[in-house]
């Protein structure tokens, strides 16, 4: 038999650290955002979901229109807004612009806004999707075989995966947002911003 004290003491420990994990997160966003931050602002996205805890990203390799390999691990030390979207899904065409005027807003709190194309034909289809447009700041990056899109289990677009300076998933936004609006971008500094 197991000693009452024994019992209440092991209760009072769970409690505690239980607490604790809790006060780490409401203080981890003076030191890089964090669950914390992000869920306190969930009202800001209405359709963000946060990530808890929050899961290191998987070593996959996306490509650039010159087809240089990219991972995650590239933007360490920067808060990342990574969408997943496609010239043929209407809803992520329509947020593209919102996208691109966003990037040019969070660059100066260190926070990378990063759109990543399902599309199979690659920067030929995505260089004249831009230049219709008029998307200049966006980076064209190519998903080649879907690898990201499966490793992160998206399983529509637009997808976006909002990603902490230390490369760990915080929560994402299934469908679309105004990433350009105050509110949006109020919450991505608070939610994600850069160290570096």
């Amino acid at each position: 038999m197991i000693p009452t004290r024994f019992i209440v003491m092991m209760a009072g420990l769970f409690v505690f650290t239980v607490i604790a994990w809790e006060l780490a997160d409401l203080i981890q966003p003076n030191a890089g955002g964090g669950a914390g931050a992000c869920r306190a602002g969930a009202g800001d996205l209405g359709n963000f979901q946060a990530t808890r805890p929050a899961v290191p990203l998987p070593e996959v390799e996306f490509f650039d229109a010159r087809d240089t390999p990219h991972s995650f691990a590239d933007y360490r030390g920067r808060g990342v807004v990574f969408n997943f979207w496609a010239t043929w899904c209407a809803p992520c065409v329509k947020e593209m612009p919102a996208l691109e005027r966003a990037h040019a807003e969070l660059a100066g709190a260190g926070i990378d806004v990063v759109t990543l194309s399902e599309d199979r034909g690659g920067a030929k289809v995505i260089d004249p999707f831009y230049e219709k447009l008029g998307l200049r700041n966006l980076p064209v990056l190519v998903d080649r075989r879907g690898e990201v899109l499966r490793a992160l289990k998206i399983t529509g677009l637009p997808t976006t995966v909002l990603i902490d300076a230390r490369g760990r998933e915080v929560g994402r936004v299934v469908g679309i947002a105004e990433w350009d609006s105050s509110e949006a971008l109020d919450f991505l500094r608070r939610c994600i911003p850069g160290t570096g």
